[in-house]
Formats: structure tokens, C-alpha cells, sequence
């Protein structure tokens, strides 16, 4: 008999922001999240009370899934913030520092949260709409007949990374196969609606990034014992064909419903004579690639080798997809009747590329097709384990430039530049918008100085050496000193902007980023200068993180009481 224990009642905690642990626990993740902000970044061991598998990155994809706490509203940010980076791959550390800076201000600010929330939600509309224009002065427009601006948009995705451990030379290596990658997965002439092909990618350990390469078509792992005499220079197309049932001679694997067995009789036998059947019908139909998802019997697999056929075992579901939009060829998943005429698919070319120990069967496609293969080298799995994140990253963000080709300024130049913008429309609206909104004067200007020190503390969460952070007084881009120099000599040691449009002079006015300073119009920048900027963000990606920071910390603040269940 069990013993019955009676219900605990659950915690209820009035005004959560309020309480001294919460607020020290946000302040800690806000200092973590910031600290892995930028190029120069510090990174963080990731790993398990009980051991396993230990993770070094920066990157927000990974870190924020690592992170446990059992606190309701840090899992409510760390939730909102993660469902923005699976869509959108890129700024999550901007949207995560921005929501958590937002909440730490506006504590500070000792103004009424419906107060903060009603003037946050305005200056959001504001930036939107800002932003939006084709007149934005932080806005760069993306010239697809150039890949320049690709170049430099997939360059700043990857140079943010620091534990990938890239010379500069490797990094641009990546960023040249980010957008060669990108630019063979867009359909060029194929009639009727256009769909958006595939990058696979393949990673290679203890091999060199400078040998990291992209190819057109499909590679898939080959066993060592592959014997290189099964690949010809054809003539003509290959006929291919491709099972996702396995053929390891499994009962269960082959039928889906109750089979009456007569005793005596020698299923294996029977199964085994069945595979072997199928074999023939696909040698009998000049079929020279037999791929399977799962297992391939040792004896079926024997049977088609020595009849010329080149077989390919355990290739999983991930590549079911692209081999079939490659090819053409039906899957087949059952073995009750013989394979269809339809069912089979082509290959205009086989051959084997070979990094480091690992062999690679290339698929090349008859006509045009947009599957590529991304080999990833690198030295080490910890290595890897982060370019391939950052890679699929700017795969990902080069895409979501065809959407709006447009991107913003990086390196903290957009924050500082959106923060002096506000500032200046606010001050002059002040009477009419402190109206609309239904607050007086000095709340409305106290909230706005909530959202723009928010903001201008995202662009120097990118210092961590020490340094300073100015905003100049005239276009409203961020600078950053180093910890060695002085400010009398500002014009000599700050050298180019966060984003590198910029170059210091002495004309120039700077201030110290946060710091209270005469209220100005960004200036407008001539939109024939020939200098492009050097760092670029993703003009999608930080538009929506924007909307999430803002709308995430509205919702945090908004919270009366979280009650807890501990039972």
C-alpha cells in the first residue's frame, strides 16, 4: 500500500521583479549573455552535472538550450528568445541583451511599469518604422549583382565567432564559401515556380579549413573498404534507384501486419530469396547505384557488386530528401511488388573525393539542380561543432536577404545611431506624444531614456578588454577606445567606426556612450560614397529581434504574480 502525502500548496510570488533572488538571478544571466557578445568575446564551457559531452561557444543557439533554471521568468525570456533564433538563426545575443537591459532600466528608472511599457511599445513602432525606410541612414542596400555586400554580410556572421578559431585568411576562405553555396542553391532558368534547393553539409575532422570546399550535387559517406574500380567515366546518365525499407532480411522491417508462418518452413530462407529477387529485377533494368536508408543484407550487397551495381547502405533520413529532388527517384518502401519503372532516378556522373580518411561518393545531377554538398573541415570537434553552427548561420541570413534585400550596420553602430535618432524625434514631439500616450511630459522623456541607454548598452556590451565606448555627435556611430589610450588623443587611437564606414578625424565630437549629452539629428550620409561598410547585419533577423527584445520585456514587466507548483 502506498504512502499518500498530502498536497503541498503552491508558491505564489507577488510582484516577481520586485524580489531581490529573481532580480539577482536576471542580472547574472544578462552579465553571461554579454560577455559572449561580438568577435571579441569570452567563451563558456557548457557541460553536465553527471558528466558527457562538453560544448565551448559563444553562440546563443547553444548556449541558451544549455541553460536550466527553474526560475519561471528567466524560462520565459530564454523561451522567447530561442523561438526567434529558430527562425531567424541570427541575433539572438542581440535580442536576449536588449530584453534583459530593457527590464534592468526600467527598474532603475523608478517610473511606473504600464508607464515603461506604454512608451516602449511606441518607440518600438517608431524604430520599425525608421528602419523601414528607404531613406534609413543605417540601412545598407544589398546589390545582387555584386557579391561584395554577401561577402561582407556572410564575413560578419563568421568573424563573431570566436571559438572557431579562424586566421583572418580562413575566415574569408568561409565567408567565399558561404555566399558560393548560397548562389548554387537559387534556381537559375527552371520554368514555373521557383523552389530554393539545399546545402549539405559534411563535416571532416583534423583536416585544415583552407580545405574546406562546396560542390554542386550530393557526397555521401562511403565504407573504406570501397573498391575505387566500381567508378567509370559513363557515357551517359546512370539509372539509380532507392529504398527507404531496409534490406537487412528483417521480418518486422518488410511487412506491417500479422503473418501466418507454417511450421517447417525457413524464413530466412524465404526473405533472403525475396531480396535477391528485387536485385535481379534492378540488374535485369541496367540500374548502376542502389542506395538504401537502412541495412543492406551482406549477401544482397555482394550479389549487386558483382554485377557492376555500386551500393550505398545506412545513408539515414537526412539525405532521403536532397538524393531524391537530385535524382528524381521515388523512394520505395515496400517489397511486396516489384519496383516501378517510375521509381528509378539519375545521376549524370559518380566519383570519389577523398579528405583526410574519409572516402566521398560525389552525385552529380542530370541538368540543373540546386543540391550542393559543404565539405567543413577543421582541426578538432570543438572547432567544428561551432563553424558548423555559424555556417549554417550564414547560410541561413544570405537567404533571408532575398526577402528584403537590405542590411544594417554593424558593430553597434545601428544601436548608437537608432538610440540618437529616437532621442531627437522624441524631444521634439514630447508635448503631442506624452498626450497620445495619456502620461506626462517627464515620464515620457524618462522612458525614452530607458529605451535608447537600453539600446547604447547592447553597442558597448561589444567592448571586453577593457576599452571605451564613444558615439560620436555628428552621424551617431559607435567607437571603441582601447584600454590604453587616453581621450586627448581620440582621433588617433579610435582609427574606423563599429562598422568601419567611418574614419575618425579631428573635426569629429565624440561622447562616452550612456553618458548624458546635448540632444542632435544624426546626420543624413551621401548616399554615392564609394566606402561600404565593413560589418553588416542581418536586416530581417534584427528587425524581428528588435520586435522580440521589446515585446519579451513588456511581457516581463507586465507579470503581477508567478505561481509556482512544487508538487
Amino acid at each position: 500500500m502506498s504512502r499518500l502525502v498530502k498536497k503541498s500548496p503552491s508558491i505564489c510570488t507577488d510582484q516577481p521583479l520586485d524580489n531581490a533572488d529573481i532580480r539577482n538571478k536576471l542580472k547574472l544571466l544578462e552579465q553571461l549573455l554579454r560577455s559572449c557578445y561580438g568577435p571579441k568575446a569570452r567563451l563558456k564551457h557548457l557541460h553536465n552535472n553527471i558528466g558527457g559531452h562538453v560544448v565551448t561557444t559563444s553562440a546563443s543557439s547553444l548556449l541558451l538550450p544549455a541553460l536550466s533554471s527553474s526560475q519561471p521568468l528567466i524560462h520565459l525570456i530564454k523561451t522567447s528568445i530561442h523561438n526567434h533564433i529558430s527562425r531567424f538563426s541570427d541575433c539572438g545575443l542581440f535580442a536576449a541583451i536588449l530584453c534583459l537591459s530593457l527590464i534592468e532600466h526600467a527598474q532603475q528608472s523608478g517610473l511606473r511599469r504600464n508607464r515603461v511599457i506604454i512608451v516602449n511599445k511606441h518607440l518600438l513602432t517608431a524604430c520599425i518604422t525608421y528602419l523601414q525606410q528607404e531613406d534609413c541612414d543605417c540601412k545598407v542596400k544589398m546589390d545582387f549583382c555584386s557579391t561584395q555586400s554577401l561577402l561582407t554580410l556572410a564575413h560578419s556572421i563568421i568573424s563573431s565567432k570566436p571559438a572557431c578559431v579562424l586566421t583572418e585568411s580562413e575566415r574569408f576562405h568561409m565567408s567565399k564559401l558561404a555566399v558560393q553555396a548560397f548562389l548554387l542553391t537559387v534556381p537559375c532558368s527552371s520554368p514555373g515556380t521557383l523552389h530554393f534547393g539545399r546545402t549539405v553539409t559534411v563535416s571532416v575532422e583534423g583536416q585544415c579549413v583552407l580545405k574546406s570546399a562546396v560542390f554542386p550535387g550530393l557526397m555521401v559517406h562511403m565504407p573504406n573498404d570501397f573498391d575505387f574500380s566500381e567508378i567509370h567515366n559513363p557515357s551517359h546518365p546512370l539509372k539509380v534507384v532507392l529504398f527507404s525499407a531496409s534490406l537487412a532480411g528483417d521480418l518486422p522491417e518488410l511487412v506491417d501486419r500479422v503473418m501466418e508462418v507454417h511450421p517447417g518452413v525457413d524464413t530466412d530462407s524465404q526473405i533472403l530469396e525475396l531480396l535477391l529477387d528485387v536485385c535481379k529485377q534492378v540488374v535485369k533494368d541496367d540500374v548502376k547505384l542502389f542506395v538504401c536508408q537502412k541495412v543492406i543484407h551482406p549477401v544482397v550487397q555482394h550479389y549487386l557488386r558483382s554485377h557492376g551495381v555500386i551500393v550505398v547502405e545506412r545513408l539515414g533520413i537526412t539525405l532521403m530528401e536532397p538524393l531524391t529532388t537530385l535524382t528524381g527517384a521515388q523512394p520505395v518502401a515496400m517489397l511486396q511488388s516489384a519496383v516501378t519503372f517510375t521509381s528509378y532516378g539519375q545521376v549524370s556522373d559518380l566519383s570519389i573525393k577523398q579528405f583526410g580518411d574519409k572516402k566521398l561518393l560525389h552525385l552529380q545531377p542530370v541538368g540543373e539542380s540546386a543540391i550542393s554538398t559543404m565539405v567543413l573541415c577543421h582541426r578538432n570537434e570543438t572547432m567544428m561543432s561551432e563553424l558548423k553552427v555559424v555556417w549554417q548561420t550564414a547560410e541561413h541570413v544570405l537567404r533571408l536577404a532575398l526577402r528584403e534585400p537590405s542590411a544594417l550596420h554593424g558593430g553597434g553602430c545601428t544601436e548608437t545611431h537608432l538610440a540618437a535618432y529616437i532621442r531627437h524625434k522624441s524631444m521634439n514631439e514630447k508635448a503631442e506624444l506624452a498626450s497620445a500616450l495619456r502620461c506626462s511630459q517627464t515620464e515620457f522623456l524618462r522612458g525614452v531614456d530607458v529605451f535608447c541607454r537600453s539600446l547604447e548598452s547592447v553597442a558597448k556590451s561589444l567592448e571586453h578588454d577593457g576599452g571605451n565606448s564613444y558615439m560620436d555627435l555628428t552621424y551617431a556611430h559607435h567607437w571603441i577606445n582601447p584600454a590604453d589610450s587616453t581621450q586627448d588623443c581620440l582621433q588617433s587611437t579610435l582609427g574606423f567606426c563599429g562598422c568601419g564606414l567611418l574614419n575618425s578625424s579631428t573635426s569629429n565630437k565624440w561622447n562616452h556612450l550612456q553618458k548624458e549629452h546635448a540632444e542632435f539629428a544624426p546626420a543624413s550620409m551621401c548616399r554615392n560614397n564609394p566606402v561600404q561598410p565593413r560589418v553588416l547585419d542581418s536586416f530581417t533577423a534584427k528587425l524581428n529581434a528588435l520586435q522580440v527584445a521589446v515585446e519579451t520585456a513588456n511581457l516581463a514587466l507586465d507579470v503581477r504574480f508567478i505561481i509556482h507548483d512544487v508538487n
